[in-house]
């Protein structure tokens, strides 16, 4: 080829338009890559957790197994974040002796990232849940728990935050339950905000700082929670407060929770758009935490140390059951049981009453107790909370309204903490009625329920001061004060140690009509 002067001008543009040619698809293959590239960010999620050693007989749970898990996950997905949604600092066994001192250090030495605040956070009081507080390592989410006194959140807990993972922004707020004020003890000058006029505040301000990703981390009811994903404020609500394995949809946005005390671990895959900082895709999957999985030896040595510590006193026998003892959680907070009658027969018994109640939500072992010895530690995963059993003077149309409010949150496949249990009553409901007058037929020792007459009851004093919902008791004349009233724990633990032997049964105390 011959080339001439004409065209050898011509050769510096030619080889100016390739290059630029050339840059342009490199720059445009580099903007897709970059459209396509996907940044998957790992949640491990664990609610409801209150034991640090295995349950079921050492067969599930145990934190230090989830300790070796979220290695496990960590190592192979680095962009993970360990979440609890709610409820540890009480109650168990050992909350009783340590007041939860003894779940942060675990929690501390497992890596959480971040903690929503539960209702059972403030079974010992502000000035507890406070110190807890401080020495945790990780962050308390509660954007909704506000101090009156300040027009701020509790203890400065800050709203949100906001976490970067390869150029994407990921926020994460928390929200509890407004009955709080009812389930556990909260100071006066804590007030619980509406969750979903929280959140959507909350979001809009999480936008404003660039975060792209919402995660909810709750402790609401499952019906609250379907509520706030029916919004569309929050990518995923991680969630707690029920002790079931759920998940549901609302809108676009799913609901996960996880059961209780770590028996599964939640882990939930989020796979996000470089380039929008969009939520494409999400995996998710339950990992049980079973005897198969080897203890991280960090996290089991504290466990030992606490469980050595309790364990003098709490693991002597003090009496036998001759029948298993359902303390499940879902079955004393649904109907009734066997446990559940006994517990109620006793704080009767202790105190002369004509009536015994507590409230299923009390109950908390969730276990089946099996036939054979019963140890201290055994009554005290019964009923950990510490409270007095006092004996109070109401009238029938106390009761029937009693019976009204532990039968009130009852639907289809729900449990409710407030779901009364009783000795020397029986009463039939119907849950498909309204609220208010599902209670068609009261007894009251075989006799029909006089709403003018005046009875006697003995329950708890959480019960009595109108927890749960059981504002009827408050006016109750007092004839048992709580200075003078033992635990519910020590009440148990006599009775079952002069009986020496117990074999309480379901004898159809209650019966709902719409089963």
């Amino acid at each position: 080829m011959k080339i001439t002067q004409q065209s050898a001008r011509r050769i510096p543009i030619l080889i100016l338009v390739c290059v630029a040619f050339l840059g342009g698809l490199q720059a445009q293959t580099k903007s897709q890559k970059t459209a396509a590239r996907q940044v998957r960010i790992t949640l491990l999620q664990v609610n409801d957790v209150y034991q640090l050693s295995p349950v079921d007989k050492g067969k599930n749970a145990g934190l230090a197994r989830v300790a070796t898990l979220r290695k496990k996950v960590l190592a192979e997905s680095p962009n993970t974040l360990f979440l609890l949604a709610g409820d540890t600092i009480s109650t168990s066994v050992a909350s009783t002796i340590f007041k939860g001192a003894h779940i942060i250090e675990t929690w501390n030495a497992m890596g959480l990232d971040y903690a929503c605040l539960g209702n059972h956070e403030f079974d010992f009081g502000d000035e507890v849940l406070i110190e807890r507080m401080k020495e945790s390592k990780f962050t308390w989410l509660a954007a909704n728990v506000m101090d009156r006194r300040t027009s701020k959140t509790f203890n400065n807990t800050p709203p949100f935050v906001i976490r970067e993972f390869d150029g994407v922004k990921v926020g994460l707020f928390g929200l509890l339950t407004t009955d709080t004020n009812e389930s556990s003890k909260p100071g006066k000058d804590i007030r619980f905000v509406d969750p979903i006029l929280t959140a959507r505040n909350i979001v809009r301000q999480m936008r404003a700082k660039g975060a792209q990703i919402i995660i909810a981390v709750t402790h609401l009811t499952m019906s609250k929670d379907k509520e706030l994903a029916a919004t569309g404020l929050a990518d995923v609500i991680v969630g707690g407060h029920e002790h079931e394995l759920l998940q549901s949809l609302a809108g676009r946005t799913p609901i996960f929770k996880w059961g209780a005390d770590a028996r599964i671990l939640g882990r939930i895959d989020l796979h996000v758009n470089a380039a929008t900082g969009k939520l494409t895709s999400l995996d998710w999957a339950g990992i049980p935490v079973t005897e198969a999985i080897a203890d991280d030896p960090t996290v089991a040595s504290i466990v030992a140390g606490y469980e050595s510590k309790v364990s003098v006193e709490m693991d002597k026998p003090i009496g036998r059951t001759s029948v298993e003892l359902d303390g499940r959680s879902i079955a004393n907070r649904t109907g009734e049981t066997n446990l559940s009658n006994y517990v109620a027969d006793v704080f009767r018994q202790a105190t002369g009453a004509d009536i015994g109640f507590s409230n299923g939500g009390g109950m908390r072992a969730n276990k089946v107790f099996a036939i054979g010895s019963l140890t201290k530690r055994d009554v005290l995963s019964m009923l950990p909370f510490e409270n007095p059993v006092l004996k109070i003077e109401i009238t029938g149309a106390a009761v029937k309204a009693a019976l009204e409010n532990g039968v009130s949150q009852v639907v289809e496949e729900s449990e409710s903490g407030r779901f009364p249990q009783v000795s020397g009553v029986q009463f039939e409901f119907d849950g498909r009625k309204p609220v208010g007058s599902r209670v068609v037929k009261v007894t009251i020792n075989n006799q029909p329920l006089d709403e003018k007459k005046t009875y006697t009851l003995a329950t708890t004093g959480y019960i009595a001061d109108g927890g749960d919902g059981y504002v009827m008791f408050r006016s109750g004349k007092r004839l048992i004060a709580a200075e003078s009233s033992q635990l519910d724990s020590l009440v148990l633990t006599n009775a079952i140690q002069a009986a020496g032997e117990i074999a309480p049964k379901i004898e159809g105390r209650i019966k709902r009509l719409d089963k």
